[in-house]
């Protein structure tokens, strides 16, 4: 299977002083209302995006292939065409003023020729780089910032050497097109080995074997950064999973000072070695030692930084917007401790049903999905209090999820 490599990683003498001069040129430029903003993608994060870039006076163009997805429903315009048409990306480009993503699985083909034929100031480095795992991973060691140890899975052989040197447990992983604990397997015991050979027999691609951390929290830092070199962080969230998917985001994370204090450092210093424009999530294993570890990128908004839309002056959403336009970056202060749950498939008729009995401190934020399958997206309910403990007995006492401690 040929793989497509955009020759923009090749960092020869005439290309570099090309993107140097381009460089300058897009740090002085700023795209203001009311120009057409171009999405890739149109799920929830671009429906949200595209919402907040509305009320700043921009008009929206939407690239997806479904019809009536999040994003369209909002949006000025909808290019109908699959996310690796070429057609569908020179159609966007030539309609709209500036280019950005909603998400990681673009076509690789797609990208790379808006990079060359458009404005799209994120570019296509890091975003390449995070659409693979083992990419992602020396990506982030590159920049001096740790990572649980791996190593690279492409026989049997691999993994029975994989295991030997990280020992079990272990977690086996896809390096491509996972989320929400899809295309992924816990290795606890030897029992668990046929299951992973029958992985490695039928994956097309490499896979990467992650050594399990015994981590004492999940947290997460959002950040932005625009051409200019302006840089802002949100507060770190502290994030509790539930079957390997998002269950909920607290602000401020139940974290040490000192542990806070070294997630936004590595956030910063992983904005600026790769020099970031937008916004990338970085989500973080907390050891009992204190020391954290860099688990997963995402240079997009995220899950987990949803929580900023009512505890924050500026949400993730306008952050984004005003960071890929070279606008001046909002404030990221957090007003008030605020706690974000998702709504999956199965609580979905429960949340819509129990909206009259909310209180006037939950907000709830619906996807406009059709379709309300178990464990799919459908929204998210934020919830703002004097306190964190004061949050969860707002959300326990709505009775739609198990409760939250």
């Amino acid at each position: 299977m040929q793989v497509f490599e955009p020759k923009s990683q090749i960092e020869t003498s005439d290309n570099i002083a090309t993107k140097d001069q381009d460089d300058k040129h897009n740090a002085s430029k700023r795209t203001l209302p009311p120009a057409t903003i171009g999405i890739l993608g149109g799920g929830q994060l671009g429906r949200m995006m595209a919402l907040e870039a509305r009320e700043m006076g921009y008009r929206i163009m939407t690239l997806d292939p479904t019809f009536d997805s999040p994003c369209a429903q909002v949006a000025d315009s909808h290019v109908q065409k699959p996310f690796n048409s070429v057609e569908g990306a020179i159609e966007l480009a030539e309609q709209a003023d500036i280019i950005t993503y909603e998400f990681e699985n673009i076509s690789a083909e797609v990208a790379h020729h808006l990079e060359k034929t458009s404005h799209m100031p994120q570019g296509y480095r890091l975003l390449y780089a995070t659409q693979n795992r083992i990419r992602e991973k020396q990506a982030i060691e590159k920049a001096g910032v740790k990572v649980a140890p791996y190593y690279k899975i492409q026989d049997e052989a691999d993994l029975h050497e994989g295991l030997e040197q990280l020992d079990y447990p272990a977690v086996l992983k896809t390096t491509e097109g996972g989320y929400d604990g899809k295309g992924q397997l816990v290795i606890r015991a030897e029992e668990d080995l046929l299951h992973a050979i029958d992985m490695v027999r039928q994956s097309k691609q490499p896979l990467v074997l992650e050594q399990w951390v015994a981590f004492e929290k999940e947290i997460s830092v959002v950040i932005a950064r625009n051409p200019n070199g302006e840089v802002a962080t949100f507060p770190v969230g502290e994030n509790i999973h539930r079957e390997n998917i998002l269950h909920a985001t607290i602000a401020p994370a139940r974290i040490s000072e000192s542990v806070q204090k070294q997630a936004l450092s590595v956030a910063r210093k992983l904005a600026q070695t790769f020099e970031l424009v937008g916004l990338l999530a970085i989500e973080m294993f907390v050891l009992p030692t204190g020391e954290v570890l860099v688990n997963e990128l995402a240079p997009r908004p995220h899950n987990s930084g949803h929580y900023t839309q009512q505890g924050c002056m500026t949400s993730q959403f306008e952050q984004h917007v005003r960071a890929v336009c070279n606008l001046p970056l909002g404030a990221t202060d957090l007003h008030t401790p605020t706690v974000m749950v998702n709504i999956l498939g199965e609580h979905l008729d429960d949340a819509v049903g129990q909206l009259t009995q909310m209180s006037s401190h939950m907000k709830v934020h619906l996807y406009g999905k059709k379709d309300a399958k178990p464990k799919r997206k459908m929204g998210h309910l934020n919830v703002t209090a004097n306190t964190i403990e004061e949050a969860f007995s707002q959300i326990n006492h709505l009775q739609i999820w198990d409760p939250i401690e």
